[in-house]
């Protein structure tokens, strides 16, 4: 067996020696504390400034940028320290150490949002025709548009302060809970206590048996963290419901869908054009019950493979494979990728301690990105490579950009990162060199459209039930699980066995605070990029450099005018969305196609 030629370990050195005692980070966090302070009291000068002087808007907005860039590198170094090993325990005192950060950046930005409330229309016209604020002019007029929804500066400052013990406490509670739980397995005859990650990992095993009993052990462990989940998951929503209603907003999806530049009528056309579609979805699920012998698919099945054995993938091909595949869409997608790999950007070695699932990071002064996986060697983890290094793709087109020109929202984030993983999938499917290979991939990838258009459709039902019902008062543990049960029925169409009705304590994504209703982003992402991926495949060579200015644009406009400006479609119509679907859906025609006579 040759030498492995791309590491599987991450370089995080180059940033700051030393991991988490690394006396450097120590004094950049420093450093960046004191630049906060610094620019909060800039800022406040601005305030002042009648009329406003395009001088030193420039100059205190270039170290608003500055300042918003370190902040990136200090929560991406961090980001790395957590996931590469879930018991470094300095690392987790950096992380509240960082969100006391997080908290001043807020209150600076705050201060900035005041400052652009201060200028008076007429000025403010001029004001952004200065030709060195045009590239952040849309960043601009999106804060002062939000400033004049939200409470005083005081207050909004102060809701910043307490939410850092609070709010935010409340949210990193589920990785204390996650941390310390070890859910006790049968293997070989002894008992083992795995990872809730470790464990999650059983549920694409291909013996029946093992998922079974894995998901039962799960459920039984979240069960007994199911008071702590509740009590968290309600204060996260009463923080949020009160904060809105001092704000004066009556809708829960208002911050969600303004965070994400979308319309309401945008995403209700989108849900509405894939639960029409859903049953198409469900032939595919009832033939995979079929081919896995049961009558009905349970939520532990909805993972699992084919029969058959699964072709493995040394990293080195997986690699190769990405690159020469990127390379057939656009030679300096190849070029980055091959960059990628050979400068240690991507932490793929499977080992313990590790936090499960995969992410990319940008660390934004250094102009670099890295990938967090656990690389197994299945065809599912060559798509995750691809599509993390989608995400740092899109970081890499942007690099040249103004720091606030880059700020591109979490729902079109998953636009470059499909699409890479798109072309890879495909390029596989077409490789294979068999029937069984080709449906194994066919497979995996209806696996993924099942997740989009049922599982998140699911989360999503269930959130906004969860909220409505969260205004009369704290919600139990008992009610949780119903809400979250028929949420799952609705989301599948009643098509599985057995759900997940503890899934609101087990994901992380109910959790997180930087970001409320961490779920449909996810699905418009993907039939966002299958609708780009369909066009690339119509245009082809051409279409490459068009790929690239959309991606550049997604910082500085809506999702509706970046889809009218680069693509020529209407967002809040359903023809788009129906396009999308159906390429999404071909695979289900494949899969019956290649399973016909099996």
């Amino acid at each position: 067996m040759g030498k492995q030629r791309y590491e599987l370990k991450w370089d995080l050195d180059c940033f700051f020696p030393g991991g988490s005692a690394s006396p450097q980070f120590e004094h950049f966090v420093s450093d960046l504390s004191r630049r906060m302070d610094e620019l909060k009291r800039d800022i406040m000068k601005l305030a002042k400034l009648n009329p406003a002087n395009p001088d030193r808007w420039h100059e205190t907005l270039t170290r608003a940028q500055e300042a918003t860039s370190r902040l990136y590198q200090a929560n991406a170094f961090v980001s790395c320290l957590t996931a590469q090993d879930v018991k470094d325990e300095k690392a987790k005192l950096w992380r509240g150490r960082l969100t006391q950060l997080g908290a001043a950046y807020r209150a600076a930005m705050t201060a900035m949002d005041d400052a652009l409330l201060n200028v008076p229309d007429s000025d403010w016209t001029v004001l952004l025709q200065d030709e060195r604020l045009q590239p952040i002019a849309f960043f601009l007029e999106e804060r002062r548009q939000h400033a004049k929804e939200r409470l005083s500066p005081e207050m909004e400052t102060l809701a910043g302060d307490l939410s850092v013990d609070g709010y935010h406490a409340w949210g990193q509670l589920y990785n204390t809970v996650v941390g310390r739980m070890q859910i006790p397995l049968e293997e070989k005859g002894k008992t083992v206590h795995l990872s809730v990650g470790q464990a999650s990992n059983r549920l694409s095993h291909p013996d029946r048996r093992v998922r079974q009993s894995t998901f039962a052990a799960l459920e039984k462990a979240w069960s007994q963290e199911a008071e702590l989940c509740a009590a968290s998951l309600n204060h996260l929503a009463g923080y949020r419901l009160n904060l809105y209603r001092h704000r004066g907003w009556n809708s829960v999806l208002k911050e969600p869908l303004d965070d994400n530049r979308m319309s309401a009528e945008t995403l209700e056309t989108m849900w509405q054009v894939i639960e029409k579609n859903k049953p198409r979805l469900i032939y595919y699920m009832d033939r995979k019950a079929l081919l896995l012998g049961v009558d009905a698919l349970s939520w532990y099945d909805l993972s699992a493979p084919l029969p058959g054995e699964e072709k493995q993938i040394p990293y080195d091909e997986a690699a190769d494979f990405i690159t020469e595949q990127f390379g057939h869409f656009d030679p300096e997608m190849a070029k980055f990728a091959r960059h990628a790999f050979e400068n240690r950007w991507i932490e793929a070695e499977d080992r313990p301690g590790k936090r499960p699932g995969g992410f990319c990071t940008s660390f934004k002064l250094s102009r670099q990105s890295r990938i967090f996986m656990t690389y197994a060697g299945t065809a599912s983890n060559v798509s995750t490579l691809a599509h993390e290094l989608g995400h740092a793709y899109h970081q890499y087109v942007m690099n040249d950009l103004p720091e606030f020109a880059q700020q591109y929202a979490m729902n079109v984030a998953e636009t470059a990162s499909t699409f890479a993983e798109l072309i890879v999938t495909d390029a596989a499917i077409r490789h294979a060199s068999s029937d069984k290979e080709k449906l194994k991939l066919v497979e995996d990838k209806l696996q993924r459209a099942v997740a989009f258009f049922m599982d998140i459709h699911a989360r999503f039902l269930f959130e906004t039930r969860f909220y409505e019902r969260r205004k009369q008062g704290p919600v139990s543990v008992e009610e949780l699980n119903a809400l979250m049960l028929q949420a799952q029925k609705d989301g599948f169409h009643h098509a599985l066995n057995v759900y997940h009705p503890y899934m609101w304590a087990s994901k992380l994504h109910f959790y997180i605070t930087g970001a409320p209703f961490y779920n449909f982003p996810y699905t418009f992402g993907y039939l966002f990029s299958t609708g780009i991926y369909a066009r690339a495949l119509a245009e082809g060579p051409s279409f490459a450099r068009k790929y690239v200015a959309l991606l550049r644009d997604t910082g500085r406009m809506t999702v509706e005018d970046l889809a009218r400006k680069h693509l020529g479609v209407d967002l809040t119509q359903p023809e788009f969305w129906q396009s999308a679907v159906d390429t999404v859906l071909e695979d289900v025609d494949l899969f019956l196609e290649l399973t016909e006579t099996k």
